[in-house]
Parts: structure tokens; sequence; C-alpha cells
């Protein structure tokens, strides 16, 4: 980890955000709206959980990401296809900080890397960046995961207070317990099993980010894929470095591809993975219940429990 980022506090985090809104009229008026945006909480056992109905979001989740469809337009990531408009600032070489101009909370960044490159696997830049944000909650969908731009790599970056799970982590995940645990350890009612990480600044904290860069999810098919994960980095309360890690099983439910009054828009990525899940239609926000959420984590990620090849990737 090369190059240590700059730090941001909550006020530099604060100035950024108004500093570019300031500048972008239409960006204003989404992160204005959020003041608008309705939630209403459903009971999802022992994580604290939400629906939120933010319209602006369809362009995310209803994003084309195919192979055909990221071929035929230009990458809205790389600097010279950005708006004019849109503010960067390089937190450390080679990653540029910029504001969501269509956000989930009232802070949101996307952290953008300077050179086009897919999104692969989990950045180690990650715990560095959160290491110097430490209200922060640094997170990265993988390629089949909720990322709608697969062929250029990022991260996003909320107040991590804003994040349900990763409060259930920390009162679950004791400190004195460095390395990795499985939320199936937590005996807790969740929708979802997760990988749970406390990481030490020594060598074996280093493997443990060798080990998270390289975790995995598993499809349908039993294939495991890289590309169907959601990885969380952010500073504990107790001062450590900590991590979370959502296998997935499929980006979108079988919810999403039926037709007429059938049909649920919603395509999970990371914060739909953390009790705050995004709907775009209103008639989604209205019909969509507690059971019907169930059934839609239990389709792209891991309901019961984790599968034996991911535990003992990680050495549980």
């Amino acid at each position: 980890m090369s190059g240590a980022p700059m730090r941001l506090n909550l006020e530099t985090v604060n100035l950024l955000v108004e500093h570019q809104l300031t500048l972008w009229p239409d960006v204003n008026r989404r992160y204005a709206d959020l003041g608008k945006t309705r939630r209403k909480p459903l009971p999802m056992g022992d994580l604290p959980f939400a629906l939120q109905l933010n319209p602006a979001r369809i362009v995310s989740t209803a994003a084309d990401t195919s192979r055909e469809g990221i071929s035929a337009r230009p990458c809205f990531l790389c600097a010279a296809n950005r708006p004019q408009e849109q503010l960067s600032a390089e937190w450390m070489p080679g990653w540029d900080l910029c504001v969501n101009p269509f956000p989930i909370l009232p802070i949101h960044f996307t952290i953008i890397a300077r050179e086009h490159r897919p999104q692969a696997e989990p950045p180690f830049e990650m715990a560095a960046m959160a290491e110097t944000a430490p209200d922060l909650a640094i997170f990265f969908n993988g390629a089949h995961g909720g990322a709608s731009a697969p062929d250029h790599l990022h991260m996003q970056a909320v107040l991590k207070s804003e994040l349900p799970l990763l409060a259930v982590e920390e009162m679950n995940h004791p400190s004195q317990r460095t390395g990795f645990m499985s939320s199936e350890e937590f005996g807790l009612d969740l929708p979802f099993h997760f990988i749970s990480a406390v990481v030490t600044p020594d060598r074996e904290g280093a493997r443990m980010l060798m080990r998270i860069a390289s975790a995995f999810g598993i499809d349908s098919d039993g294939k495991i894929d890289q590309g169907l994960i959601n990885v969380f980095y952010w500073m504990g309360a107790d001062g450590l470095l900590r991590a979370a890690v959502v296998p997935r099983r499929a980006h979108r439910p079988h919810h999403y591809f039926l037709e007429g009054t059938d049909r649920i828009v919603v395509a999970p990525g990371a914060i739909d993975m953390t009790g705050l899940m995004i709907t775009p239609r209103p008639e989604d926000f209205e019909k969509l219940d507690a059971a019907t959420l169930r059934e839609i984590y239990s389709e792209v990620a891991f309901a019961a429990e984790l599968p034996e090849a991911i535990k003992t990737h990680f050495g549980l």
C-alpha cells in the first residue's frame, strides 16, 4: 500500500460535498431530494432494516452490465468522459475521489482508479483509505455483485454510521478475537451470512488483506466467481481496522426479470446488503414486505449457511 492517502475527517468530507454541489446544480438537486426520500422499516430479525424509495437510482439499478451494453457506451468513470462539472481530488496515487452524482446517502463518494482497468478484485488500498477516513466505510461491489460499471475499477464511500450491518458486526465480533469469523457464529437471525474480520497491523493482517482480495462467491451452477462479492472496510469504534465480505450467489433475483405487475426492480449492491434496500419505483416500495425481501436475499446471497469452500478460504 504505497502512497499514504490524505486524511479525511468529517469536516473535510462535508466541505468536499458542499463545494461540489455549489458547482453542479443537477446533482445539488439530487442531494436536496434525499431530504424527501421515503423510508419504511421492515422486520428482518436482528438486522435493523429499512426500504428507501430513491427514483434517481434507477440509473444504477437498471444498468445494462452485459458485455454488449458496456461496449456500446463510453466509460463514464474515465476522466475524459466525466461531466465537466464533476470535481475530483487525488486521494492517493492513482485514485480520484469524486462526489457520487446519484447519491443514496447525504455523504456519498465514488473512488475511481485513474487507469481504465476492470472491476477485478478488491484493491488493497481500501484498507489504507479506511484508516485515514475514520468516519467513512469504503466498499466494493464485485463485477457481478452490484457494480454498474464493471469495466472500470472503483469503490464507494459513505458514513459508516449509515450502514447497520457494520454495527451488527462490531457488536458480535469481539475486538480481542482478531482474524476472521463467520456471521453464523453470531447466533443471530440474519437474512444472509457474511465473513467478519478484525485486521491486525502486522504480517498476519497483510495475509488477511490478501484473502479478502481473493474472496469469491459461488453462482447457482456451483461455479466460483470472484465478481460475486461485496467488501467493506472501516475503522471500528475500538480503533481497529475491520472488514466484512458478503459472498454472493447472484446480482439480481428472479423478481427483477418478471413481467407486468409481478416485476420488482431491485438489484442489490453493497449498500442493499447492509440493511438499506433501495427501490427506485414507488410500486415496489409499496408492495415489498419482509417475506419477499428474505426471498430476494436468499437468491442473491447465502441465507442458510456459507458454503464450505468460502469458509475454508478464510480459514474457518
